[in-house]
């Protein structure tokens, strides 16, 4: 037997205005779960205590809470001591236990035809991703987009696609799906990394659902604009400025100091032609750290833009030319600085080179301490490198080195997934968000590793966003200045 003392969120609409914490101290088994936690509060202690549970072998849903700010499975999550325990994000009726009326009410059944239809094995195959979930809801209490448009959310966005790719349903899910917020999902995957049964709801739904809707000709005006400049450009967006392409004419850039390293930089359209300064800045950064950079000039658009809207008949062709780009130079390691194509390359291309992000690249193979600034910042964590890439600690073990670091949540900016350009508005609501989160922390800057975020969120705080290699070569700069012998007059 073991102790474990858990923060309990208690509410009663009776008697409370609002919800507040119960501390408990219960003992139970080695390898208890959340849910007997629970249990042994409400058998021993306090049973008015309530929850919802039904089956306790993490097949139901309905035991669904947060523990330390995540949504989980009471019944499957281990119990550890000091555990804070909510209610996920949705209405709550009375202390852990939500409404889940309104969120299971929105799911669409099966229209069958009057006639039986075979499913074929193809039709099965295609829909088991998807047919695994067990309704808990975890997706939808984290989903950036419902809190801000009128968007039926995750759970239903993958329903439909369940149905649109099954043969006995009769009914038009595709047209369905666009007028119940399809476009508004800004890809974060909040709602995959949540799910209890890791049902890949942007990827094998949204994305896909998105491409059923431009074969319908259902593709935001924005988006088409933005596929037509990919096909004419090679790019996703037009310069505003000489491109970094230009500035840089050596294709292979050596370090001042012993190897440690080389890497092909996969630079990316917003780091080419809206923010060459901060490709340089990282270059020099590198360059600082023994990492010889090549830099293919034959590469394009990664065609995140394109996977993330739908617009999917010219990726191969992309695909081809960038893997033929690093490849023809026999290059075992390509590095991205953009986390948007990061997360294309590791995960929806098969390349014969390892893929590495700027910050992997700095963490393995070691950094020279810069000097400390004295600045307090704050750090957005990419939704395309944290859960796209399962990048967290290697950003913060680098910014650590050279600026105090002020933590906050990991929220979506709402620069993804097509939303900035197809419904700016939207955006704008989750940019201001993410700007009210950045005032909380009293920072002096923004830091982040994402050239759509970095853009966007400069537009909704007061504060200097910046990239991580900008800081860091802020922080060699001053170590230089402090070097530097002084001039006797």
């Amino acid at each position: 037997m073991k102790e474990i003392t858990a923060r309990i969120y208690r509410y009663d609409p009776e008697k409370d205005t609002e919800g507040y914490f119960d501390k408990f101290t219960v003992e139970v088994n080695e390898g208890a779960r959340v849910l007997h936690v629970l249990h042994a509060i409400h058998d021993t202690l306090d049973p008015t205590l309530a929850y919802r549970y039904s089956c306790g072998s993490g097949q139901c849903g309905s035991c669904a809470v947060r523990v330390n700010g995540t949504p989980v499975l009471a019944c499957m999550e281990e119990a550890l001591d000091g555990i804070t325990i909510e209610p996920i994000n949705l209405p709550v009726k009375k202390d852990l236990i939500v409404d889940l009326l309104p969120g299971l009410s929105a799911i669409t059944p099966l229209k069958p035809a009057e006639k039986p239809v075979q499913i074929t094995k193809k039709a099965i195959d295609a829909i088991k991703p998807l047919k695994d979930c067990i309704e808990c809801l975890a997706c939808v209490s984290v989903c950036p987009a419902m809190d801000v448009t009128k968007f039926l959310g995750p759970t239903v966005m993958r329903q439909e696609m369940r149905l649109a790719l099954d043969p006995r349903n009769i009914d038009d899910r595709i047209t369905a799906a666009v007028e119940e917020g399809l476009f508004t999902c800004t890809s974060c995957q909040a709602c995959w990394k949540v799910c209890p049964k890791n049902i890949e709801i942007p990827g094998k739904a949204i994305e896909k659902l998105r491409s059923f809707a431009n074969k319908k000709g259902l593709t935001l005006p924005r988006h088409q604009e933005v596929a037509a400049l990919v096909k004419e450009t090679g790019r996703s967006v037009t310069r505003i400025e000489p491109t970094f392409m230009e500035r840089v004419n050596a294709e292979v850039i050596e370090p001042t100091g012993p190897v440690k390293a080389t890497v092909g930089f996969f630079v990316g359209c917003m780091y080419d032609m809206r923010l060459p300064g901060t490709a340089l800045d990282a270059i020099e950064v590198l360059r600082r750290n023994g990492i010889r950079v090549i830099i293919p000039k034959e590469q394009v658009c990664c065609g995140s833009p394109l996977i993330r809207t739908g617009q999917i008949d010219i990726l191969e062709t992309l695909k081809k030319r960038n893997i033929d780009a690093f490849q023809s130079r026999n290059i075992d390691t390509v590095m991205t600085m953009c986390a948007g194509c990061g997360s294309t390359l590791k995960n929806d291309y098969k390349t014969p080179f390892t893929v590495m992000d700027i910050n992997e690249v700095l963490t393995k193979f070691g950094i020279e301490p810069p000097a400390p600034l004295p600045v307090r910042a704050t750090y957005h964590d990419p939704c395309h490198l944290l859960r796209g890439q399962g990048i967290q600690d290697e950003p913060r073990q680098l910014m650590r080195q050279v600026v105090d670091l002020i933590e906050m949540p990991a929220i979506c900016c709402g620069s993804g997934g097509g939303v900035k350009s197809g419904i700016p508005e939207e955006a704008a609501a989750l940019g201001k968000r993410r700007g009210e989160e950045i005032k909380k922390t009293g920072a002096d800057i923004v830091i982040s590793s994402c050239p759509f975020c970095e853009f966007h969120i400069a537009a909704h705080t007061d504060k200097p966003v910046k990239n991580i290699t900008t800081v860091l070569l802020e922080g060699y700069k001053e170590k230089d200045r402090k070097k530097a012998p002084a001039i006797v007059v």
